[in-house]
């Protein structure tokens, strides 16, 4: 049998593989979207894959790298080493809006498919569990402790309401804001006082009036967490939550410091206190290495999934610690396609539809693509040049890891 042929071979297994998994996969997708589980809480979930890698007969490791809800399940001894990875976290109040289970089951099926023909394919399988996408960095904390140490590429889905090769992902780092001024009677005698509220107000202004100078691309969004505590006492406290987004890691600094100086400058004014507490684990831009996600575009056209490598007109302005993984390993992170076109994300529509016919479709042919990639790197040596020479020296800018 030539090499090609035995390619043919082991995808047609792959995906008939995934079919007999149907109903399992289904049953876990759903499981996970009725028991939605936030950043590193992800408990429900976490047991429920990897009890199914484990009574599927493979050796899984839980709570891997220090974290509670991560798992890893290795195949294979050698040859190139493709990572397929899970999220499953939820987000608050709106539950899986963000299909993650779709990702999860998905990662599952493409997974259990390939550890049965990792030997005969000559290729090596990390089969990951990430938990904390929606703010944590789950991916960027196991990378730190050598998850990804050795791994040829890395891939992963997310649903979506078209299919899009390319997630226009940018860079983000969270920033939780405190003003402290001094309480007074507010009738009685508010010159005694320094308002907290006030420098939050004026903070705020100052980005509104900051975002008609940035570039278009990039987002700058925040709430007020806490204003005061009666209206006749001047505020004393007051907190802020904000989101700081840009192109790439690299450009987000510069924007991080005009952020800070609208947040300080309210503090000034009001003679208040501020204290600016950047969040760990910023999440970089996406890097998306072109061979390996041609591979995945060519697989995904069997199924009718035809994609673009293009970014699509409003499309971007998203973040994920995929990017972060992106600088370290050649990685690729479509979109597939689970509702009508203008669903948002982060929606309780989208929510539905994360649980409807086309999620279980996309769960299916998400898994069979993934699946067929993996296949191409492990036995197509040009492609894997390809995919080596387009990630260029592997250099990892700073606040990657």
């Amino acid at each position: 049998m030539s090499t090609a042929q035995l390619r043919e071979s082991l995808k047609q297994r792959a995906c008939e593989t995934i079919d007999r998994l149907k109903n399992d996969l289904e049953a876990i997708s759903h499981d996970i979207h009725a028991h939605p589980e936030e950043n590193f809480e992800e408990h429900h979930a976490h047991k429920l894959l990897t009890d199914a890698i484990a009574d599927n007969g493979h050796k899984v490791t839980r709570k891997a790298y220090g974290l509670d809800t991560a798992f890893e399940s290795t195949i294979g001894t050698q040859g190139a080493t493709v990572a397929v990875l899970c999220e499953y976290d939820a987000l608050p109040g709106i539950g899986h809006a963000c299909g993650h289970n779709i990702i999860a089951a998905a990662g599952l099926g493409a997974g259990l498919a390939l550890a049965g023909l990792a030997q005969e394919a000559g290729g090596r399988l990390k089969l990951m569990g990430t938990p904390a996408e929606e703010g944590g960095g789950g991916k960027i904390m196991m990378a730190r402790k050598g998850a990804f140490d050795g791994v040829t590429a890395s891939m992963m889905i997310h649903p979506a309401d078209t299919e899009l090769a390319r997630m226009n992902a940018i860079a983000i780092q969270h920033c939780l804001v405190r003003y402290v001024g001094e309480a007074a009677h507010a009738a009685v005698s508010p010159h005694k006082g320094r308002n907290a509220l006030d420098a939050a107000v004026l903070g705020y202004m100052n980005i509104a009036a900051l975002r008609q100078h940035i570039l278009p691309t990039e987002r700058i969004h925040g709430i007020f967490l806490n204003g005061g505590e009666k209206p006749n006492i001047v505020p004393r406290e007051s907190t802020m939550d904000w989101y700081v987004r840009s192109d790439t890691i690299k450009s987000l600094q510069p924007l991080k410091k005009r952020v800070a100086s609208c947040l300080e400058g309210s503090a000034v004014a009001t003679g208040c206190q501020a204290e600016l507490d950047w969040q760990p684990n910023p999440y970089a831009d996406i890097v998306d290495n072109m061979p390996l996600l041609s591979a995945y575009i060519s697989n995904a056209a069997q199924f009718g999934r035809m994609m673009t490598t293009d970014f699509l007109p409003g499309t971007g302005g998203g973040s994920t610690d995929m990017g972060n993984i992106s600088y370290i390993t050649p990685s690729i992170h479509p979109m597939i396609a689970v509702s009508p076109k203008g669903v948002s994300l982060h929606t309780p529509d989208f929510a539905d539809y994360a649980i409807g016919e086309p999620a279980m479709k996309a769960i299916l042919d998400g898994a069979k693509i993934m699946a067929m990639t993996t296949i191409d790197m492990w036995t197509n040596e040009a492609l894997r040049a390809e995919v080596a020479a387009a990630f260029g020296d592997g250099a990892i800018p700073e606040d990657v890891l």
